[in-house]
């Protein structure tokens, strides 16, 4: 499996968030930068890690016109108990099936202590206001993923 390509357009998508309703990606379009995050698992350390450094800069984010949306296989009833233990203030999304983390090519096989599986693979898109992907993070660090982000964004997507 392989990850779409920079200068692509981001694959469409609709999902259901931590509080039930419907998003879209093409909502943003035109409107705001996406910060799109591929996690394994709600509640997990290096998830919360990342995640809550994403809450911790959000006003960062919203000032360089940038949404945050994650996307794990939790069902939304888990993705409800992670926000509201870790008081997340950005956008939860289930793909219980997979199917838009297989779109962006990342569930893919996995070792972990000698066993392989398939999951999630830690994976960050940055997608710009006209929809194409801007940045592919493949290699991402749960501690320095948000400055990670924003560093990108500052250097690169700043009015």
């Amino acid at each position: 499996m392989s990850f779409p390509k920079v200068g692509a357009a981001a694959p469409a998508f609709t999902l259901v968030n931590q509080r039930g309703e419907k998003v879209s990606l093409k909502s943003f379009k035109g409107e705001k930068n996406v910060v799109l995050y591929f996690y394994p698992k709600a509640m997990t350390p290096g998830c919360t890690v990342q995640a809550c450094g994403i809450r911790d800069s959000h006003k960062e984010f919203a000032k360089l016109d940038t949404v945050v949306m994650a996307v794990s296989p939790d069902s939304v009833e888990r993705l409800i108990k992670f926000e509201d233990k870790q008081e997340l203030n950005f956008t939860l999304l289930s793909d219980e099936d997979h199917k838009v983390t297989e779109k962006y090519g990342c569930w893919d096989m996995k070792k972990f202590m000698g066993r392989e599986y398939m999951g999630v693979l830690r994976t960050t898109f940055i997608i710009g206001k006209d929809g194409k992907i801007k940045l592919v993070m493949d290699k991402v660090k749960t501690k320095t993923h948000h400055q990670d982000a924003l560093d990108w964004l500052r250097a690169n997507l700043s009015d």
